[in-house]
């Protein structure tokens, strides 16, 4: 039965309660540090748990960071009515424009890069269905018209034959043959 008893809980109020009536009650112009807040609540509060340091920098902390109390030179302050309300991290959001009553705005695109297609094959037939631009690469040579003899000559004699690319082949000498 008697550890039951230690075991309980006293009946404090909460560690936020405490602290903002150590800070009201001690009234310092600058504020108060966390040593005198924690004297404040021992003397006044008389039975507090073993981790009483610690619960206390947790609870001042969080207090901080929602904004309930203000950090300045390590001493606690209540902001008062006409301080400025405390920013985020980050850069502020920009201000939203204003419009006329009914306009209706399309949605926001969604954040982030598209997301790939379920069924990659489906991209591609749907892509080869609609006609590719342009094949790949260089494109072939186009296939030269057969030439007569009879068109050829005229060629042959005004205009010189236009060459094809690369090394010309060697001409062979024609060589005459003695069977009569």
């Amino acid at each position: 039965m008697a550890t039951e008893e230690v075991s309980k809980p006293p009946n404090l109020p909460s560690y936020p309660e405490m602290i903002l009536a150590a800070i009201t009650a001690l009234d310092e112009k600058n504020g108060s540090n966390k040593s005198a807040i924690s004297k404040y609540i021992e003397s006044s509060y008389g039975e507090l748990p073993q981790s009483h340091s610690s619960l206390l920098t947790a609870h001042l902390a969080r207090m901080k960071e929602s904004g309930e109390l203000l950090l300045v030179k390590n001493n606690y302050v209540k902001p008062g009515p006409d301080a400025p309300p405390k920013r985020g991290r980050g850069r502020p959001p920009k201000p939203k424009p204003v419009l006329p009553p009914g306009t209706v705005l399309p949605p926001p695109r969604p954040r982030g890069r598209p997301p790939k297609p379920k069924d990659p094959l489906a991209a591609a037939v749907a892509k080869a269905n609609k006609g590719l631009p342009r094949a790949r690469g260089r494109p072939p040579k186009k296939a030269r018209p057969a030439v007569s003899a009879a068109a050829a000559a005229p060629a042959a004699e005004g205009a010189p034959a236009k060459r094809g690319r690369g090394r010309p082949p060697k001409v062979k000498p024609v060589v005459a043959s003695d069977g009569a």
